[in-house]
Formats: structure tokens, sequence, C-alpha cells
């Protein structure tokens, strides 16, 4: 209950923050073109605080239902305007003034986007390198010759220096031609040029978290070999030594330390069959759990410690402000690119449409996110912001970019579109809108 609680408040106060950020745009830019605005509203339905503020009386207010917002312009399209206000209406003011507040909305959530990116880079943003893990037995990684350990360089000539960067390259090219070109250095400082070569029908490794899988690789994670042994510990006990790489506890498959950690967590005071691997040779050995007890309850301790120094695999992401400045506009350019890339690859079905989410997804998205931290939910705004710019800009009536494609008409024609056309266009944007909502929450 306390997880749905956390989700549904974080959703709220990311869709505020990022409404709040979009009117804004359309606010002040309408403001700076001499229109007259008579509200500002965060949310929708009855107002449940109102302030009435400057020369013009603008409403601004806070609505009861907070998915959403909008500003209301004077417009003398479904209101009489009153003498003194004459020119200052919406559809009284020039062309291009219209189309620059109506494209401002989405530009403040990319400037958004730049802003919040400068706070992560000039604080400072823990970035795991694009390293392999366990690679899958006769995947398509595997038949590239890719290795535990291997460090990804570049994908398709870019350089990558962390796992989103590579990411981003990985998909766009898998979905252009279904190859991916790597360059990568490996554990002991040897180089490799080759590709990943996806035989068929790419667009299954696109949905969502099942690119890794599908291609058979992992990121890495350090393996499950044995540093430290606590004297009085069940490890001592049961005689594992130092060098030891244990592979599975009862039967299952360990990769990495960290899912031996949740395996033996899971198994307070037990006894257990752990497989390892010593100077090569498999073993076997019986294990009586420890326990320790925490405040979800006990916990199974083996008394081990891990091998590997991860600061060869992470690195802090810091810059000054200038430089982060500077980052944050490159990322936020690269992201939409990417972002736009795979919309038009998803309407041409070469990427699977399940990467649509609805507000069921990113709800849970927001909870996870804020229950990480300031800076994980900073980043999750960052890429929720991008995307509600770029559906803005849609060509759908309903939305930012329609109307902007409408008041272009205008100012190509010399008049407005006729009511019927603007009708039924409207119809067609809101039917549009209904079935890309209700495909969201399909995939939900």
């Amino acid at each position: 209950m306390l997880d749905i609680l956390t989700n549904i408040a974080a959703f709220v106060v990311a869709i505020s923050v990022l409404v709040a950020v979009h009117e804004f745009g359309h606010f002040i830019v309408g403001r700076w073109c001499g229109m007259k605005v008579l509200r500002f509203s965060i949310g929708f339905g009855k107002p449940i605080w109102t302030r009435v503020s400057g020369k013009d009386g603008t409403e601004y207010c806070i609505a009861r239902w907070p998915l959403g917002g909008y500003v209301k312009f004077l417009d003398g399209r479904d209101s009489e305007i009153a003498p003194e206000d004459e020119g200052r209406a919406f559809n009284q003011r020039p062309v291009p003034a219209r189309i620059a507040v109506l494209f401002a909305g989405p530009l403040f959530n990319f400037l958004f986007a730049v802003l919040a990116y400068v706070v992560l880079f000039t604080s400072g943003v823990p970035t795991m390198r694009p390293v392999l893990g366990e690679i899958e037995p006769g995947s398509y990684a595997a038949d590239a010759g890719l290795r535990f350990g291997d460090r990804i360089v570049s994908v398709d000539g870019k350089p990558t220096e962390d796992w989103e960067s590579a990411l981003v390259v990985m998909l766009d090219t898998l979905v252009d031609d279904g190859k991916i070109d790597l360059e990568l250095v490996g554990e002991d400082g040897s180089e490799l040029q080759t590709a990943i070569v996806v035989k068929g029908d790419v667009a299954p490794l696109t949905e969502p978290g099942y690119l890794f899988k599908g291609l058979g690789i992992s990121a890495w994670e350090p393996r499950a070999v044995i540093a430290t042994i606590a004297g009085d510990g069940a490890a001592a006990a049961a005689g594992l030594e130092p060098g030891d790489r244990i592979t599975g506890i009862d039967g299952q498959h360990v990769s990495s330390f960290y899912e031996l950690r949740e395996l033996v967590a899971d198994r307070p005071d037990m006894n257990v069959e752990l497989e390892l691997l010593r100077n090569d040779q498999i073993l076997t050995y019986w294990v009586k759990l420890q326990s320790v007890e925490t405040e979800t309850g006990l916990t199974g301790v083996l008394g081990i410690g891990i091998a590997s120094d991860l600061s060869d695999y992470w690195f802090l992401r810091k810059y000054g402000p200038l430089e982060a400045l500077e980052q944050g506009v490159a990322s936020t350019w690269s992201l939409t690119q990417f972002t736009v890339s795979m919309l038009a690859s998803m309407v041409a079905g070469d990427v699977s449409s399940k990467n649509i989410s609805g507000p069921i997804n990113i709800a849970q998205f927001a909870g996870d996110s804020a229950s990480a931290g300031l800076m994980v939910f900073l980043d999750f705004l960052i890429k929720i912001s991008i995307s509600l710019g770029i559906i803005n800009l849609l060509p759908v009536p309903m939305l930012d970019g329609g109307q902007i494609i409408y008041q272009s008409i205008e100012g190509i024609k010399g008049s407005p579109l006729s009511d019927k056309v603007q009708l039924i266009g409207q119809q067609l944007g809101i039917l549009a809108l209904l079935l890309l909502m209700t495909f969201a929450f399909y995939n939900d």
C-alpha cells in the first residue's frame, strides 16, 4: 500500500511540475507578445486556491485535479473584447506571435531538461562505464566474440563513456540495419573490433527491458569471488577459501556477487549447497548460514567480502557550471533526437509499440525513482519533460504542433481555416489521442 501511495504522490508531483513549466512557457511568451492572460491554472476542475494579480487581473489558481493545466488567453473567438483590450486577444495578434506562444510550451520543457542536467552534472552523477557482464552462451553476443569484462569504447564509430550513451547508439544502429559495430577493450588490455549481427526481425529486441536478454549480454556486476572470509562466519566454518568463485546455490545459477547476496539473504540459518570454482575445479560445499536481525526480519549471512575494485567500473560525472551547461544542451539534444527516431521507428513498425507507456507505468517509474533519491527523480523528470515537449509538437490538432500548423496555414493564405475544417481536424485529433491513450493503457 505504501508503494502505491508513493507512486501516486511522485506521479502527481512530476506531472504538476512539468505541466507548470510547459504552461509557464505559453504564459510568459504570451505576455511578451502583448496578449492578455485571463487565467493560469495548474490542474483542472474547481479551483482550491485562487489569486488575482497584475494590471490585467490575471487569475492564478490551483485546481482540484492536478493532472494537467492550462493558460487561458483573451480570444475574440469565444468572448467579447472590451474596447481597452482591443488588439490584445490571441486571435488579434500577428501569426508569428501566436506561433511563438504555441511553441513556447514545448520549448520550456526542453529548457527544463537542460537546466536539470546542469544541476545533475554540477552535483556529480555516479555513472557506470559500459562494461559487459556475463555473456549468454550461443547468443548473438557470444557469436560476436564478446567476453566478460570487455569495455565498450565505441558503437558505430561513436565514443561511449557510459551505458546510456552506448545503449542509445546500439538501439539506433540495431533498428537501422540489424547490425551493431563495436570497438572494445578487454580486462587484459586487448582490443577487439567486432559486430553483433541480428538475423530476422529486430523489433522484439526493442521491447522494454529485452535488449540485453535478446542480445545475450548484461551490464557488469562483480563476480561472486571471495576476497576475505570472516573468521567466525559460516564460510570459514565450511572451509571456503579466498579466491573461490561461487557459481550456484541450491541449484540456482549465481552470476554476480549481488545475486549471491540476495539468495543468501533469503535463507537465514539454513543449510545450503554451494557450487564453486577453485583452480578451475568445480566443487560442492554444504554450508550452514548464519543470520542477523534487520528492519525486515532475519537475513542470511555467509561471512565473505567482495574481490572487485568498483572504481574501475564506476566514475563520478561532474563538471563546472559552463561545461555542465554545454553537456546539458548536448545531452538534451541527443535524447531528443533518439526519442524522435524511436517514435518514427514505432510508426514504421521497426520498434516495438510496447515502448508506449501509460500513466500506470509512468507512476511506477516515478515512485521508483523518487524512492531512489532526488537526483534519480530529477533524471526521471528530464526524460518525461523531453517526451512531453516532443509529444506536444506532434501535428495533431488538439496539441501545440497541430495548432502551429493551423496558424501557419492562416499566415500563408491570409485567413483562418473554416470552422468546419477546424472542427473536423479537432475530431480527428481527439480520436488519435483516444487511440493512443487506449494503447498506452493496454501496455500498462
